[in-house]
């Protein structure tokens, strides 16, 4: 079993407080939490050069809202998991909002009326499983004046929403919804967000070549070096991350995401930058007191360095922000496993991460993990299938199928070899466990001869 990380040792005062934060989340501070789901606006009634601006308004509302801590967007890549529709009508709004547990929808579509373009923006709040649409009020955009005029949309769906602003508030997130003075930058960011969403090496390419060129029509585009590093970070071409994400750090030295960027490098490094990933997390925290993501790293950073009472406050934090993040679960179920005796919270937990966001691959690892420690090898293989099915060049998730199937079906075992090293033995990252594997095909060849 490749192993899922750090191992800690917790007393029993310790042990009472994680069960009760991961069974009973605190239900969030001062602040009225809303969580909602941004979708894409249909622009199909635009020229196709045109169509990116149903992008480009879902990255102004994600960029706005994410400046107040009502606010709790559900991160967009988990639609995916729902399909691709054309477009986001009542319909899947309802849907998308049902199955992500969001509070809220925010969409709307776009219309040519003579030169100007009118953006239409709706709103869907759930409530016992039901929604009734509502119109916000119609949005003319005269050429040329998208930027300055989307920008006021995150203001509109706050008070839609009945989240109180102050001026300063209002100001800061209609700031922040207009990324870029230049209209050109802002398309090729779009552009390249939309790809960068829809996953895979190819559409990942295209995302740094868009990303790219949108910092070509404005250097100074902050969001848009932090985006071509995080796609970057998903390539693997970790150098080129660090090297934006400090270019956007250096651009504006109060963005707190770049932060959080660098702290999931430096914890995920080879070499053990532990202390660089808590100055970095808290760095970020420090920008935005209620970013949840850079409370769950600082959580995850603590515990790799063996301070759980740090990385449970920092998890307690994080489900105060947002109480329907996944990764909070993810982490305690690592916490629950790293200790002999709590099979049943870490599988509670692991679970809980997988119902708030099912295309969690290593949530999914982690419950398979768990399962083979404990000899539920059906339970595992399972998982791993799970896995398997969501990415089939997942070489973890191959290389743990093969070794459970050793022990309950060898000659399967034999196949599960053979696929995982045809897959991973181009890999340098993998020659160890190659080498690893070979020796496991070798003995269950000869034993199946005998």
């Amino acid at each position: 079993m490749r192993g899922l990380g750090w191992r800690s040792r917790l007393g029993p005062v310790m042990l009472a407080a994680l069960v009760t934060l991961a069974l009973a989340p605190p239900a969030g501070g001062q602040v009225k939490l809303r969580v909602v789901v941004v979708l894409p606006y249909d622009a199909s009634a635009l020229e196709a050069g045109d169509r990116w601006m149903g992008e480009g308004v879902a990255q102004a509302l994600t960029l706005g809202l994410a400046q107040h801590a009502a606010f709790v967007p559900i991160d967009r890549a988990r639609l995916r998991a729902l399909g691709t529709p054309d477009a986001w009508g009542d319909a899947g709004a309802l849907q998308a909002a049902r199955a992500l547990r969001a509070e809220a929808a925010l969409f709307g579509r776009f219309e040519r009326r003579g030169a100007d373009v009118v953006v239409l923006p709706r709103l869907l709040e759930v409530k016992g499983g039901v929604g009734e649409p509502v119109a916000l009020e119609a949005v003319t955009v005269p050429e040329g004046e998208l930027l300055a005029r989307v920008a006021v949309l995150p203001i509109a769906y706050a008070r839609a929403l009945r989240v109180p602003l102050t001026d300063a508030e209002a100001a800061r997130i209609e700031r922040a919804a207009r990324p870029t003075r230049s209209l050109r930058a802002f398309e090729f960011f779009a552009r390249g967000q939309t790809a960068a969403l829809a996953g895979g090496q190819q559409n990942h390419e295209a995302a740094v070549d868009l990303l790219s060129r949108a910092i070509e029509a404005d250097s100074s585009f902050v969001v848009a070096h932090h985006a071509l590093g995080l796609v970057h970070q998903t390539l693997g071409n970790r150098w080129k991350a660090a090297a934006q994400f400090r270019a956007s750090t250096q651009l504006d030295a109060a963005y707190p995401e770049p932060f959080k960027a660098l702290g999931d490098l430096f914890l995920a490094a080879p070499r053990r930058l532990f202390d660089q990933a808590v100055e970095a997390y808290n760095k970020a925290i420090e920008l935005r007191p209620f970013y949840a993501d850079a409370h769950v790293g600082l959580g995850d950073a603590k515990a790799a360095k063996g301070d759980v009472d740090g990385a449970v406050a920092a998890y307690q934090r994080a489900l105060v922000f947002n109480p329907v993040n996944p990764r909070v679960h993810l982490s305690l179920g690592k916490i629950f496993y790293g200790e002999k005796g709590l099979y049943y919270e870490s599988v509670t937990a692991y679970k809980k991460a997988i119902d708030l966001d099912a295309s969690s691959l290593e949530a999914r690892m982690g419950l398979g993990e768990v399962y083979e420690d404990k000899g539920l090898y059906r339970e595992a293989i399972e998982e791993y299938r799970k896995v398997i099915e969501m990415d089939a060049k997942h070489t973890g998730a191959l290389y743990n199928l093969a070794l459970v199937y050793e022990k309950v079906d060898p000659r399967e075992a034999v196949v599960q070899w053979e696929r995982y090293i045809q897959l991973a033995s181009g890999l340098p990252t993998e020659k160890d466990w190659v080498d690893v594997a070979r020796a496991h095909l070798r003995k269950l060849k000869n034993r199946l001869k005998d």
